[in-house]
């Protein structure tokens, strides 16, 4: 990815402050930490579930379960971006049946892949409550689904891309970027 353009939106200590706010509204659940549970999707959600998961352990006293997904197969746009996708691994360890699961992204912009996340959640059990965190929410809806849970809302023209630079990913340093598309 070129940088060379890139226009810092957050640094490493505005992100750090986002997701501590979001860890304090996950954790104001009424749920114990035993019910609760982060599935992060893959990779920028996956990293940021994990994050979330420490702050939220550190809140409620214990650490709740989490999970990463890879919802390749699950897009319904696969085929036409890839003729052979790279397909990750899915590690979701635990039972997430009558739980309350948080699904965790960097960016949420039109939907889909919150969708695909979905559908290859429902594959793992019922869930008693589906929640989502996201650290950008910049608008653009495709399909009627909205976070519960927000970093920051941007609203990025079409002409741009927003990127979660982060330190697990090779990074320096953890950014939001926005990109000139």
């Amino acid at each position: 990815m070129d940088l060379s353009q890139a226009k810092v939106l957050f640094d490493a200590e505005q992100m750090a402050g986002q997701l501590e706010t979001m860890a304090r509204a996950i954790a104001g659940g009424e749920d114990q930490a035993g019910d609760l549970c982060l599935v992060g999707i893959r990779t920028g959600g996956a990293h940021l579930a994990q994050r979330l998961g420490a702050l939220v352990g550190r809140l409620l006293g214990a650490q709740p379960d989490t999970g990463i997904m890879d919802i390749t197969l699950y897009r319904d746009d696969w085929t036409r971006q890839h003729r052979r996708p790279k397909v990750g691994t899915t590690n979701i360890a635990f039972d997430i049946e009558d739980r309350r699961v948080v699904l965790v992204d960097d960016v949420l912009y039109t939907g889909r892949t919150v969708r695909a996340a979905l559908d290859e959640l429902m594959d793992f059990g019922r869930a008693r409550r589906v929640e989502l965190a996201v650290l950008i929410d910049r608008g653009g809806r495709e399909l009627p689904i909205q976070p519960d849970f927000v970093g920051a809302s941007l609203k990025g023209g079409e002409g741009q891309v927003i990127e979660v630079l982060l330190t697990e990913e090779g990074y320096p340093s953890d950014r939001v970027v926005s990109l000139p598309r």
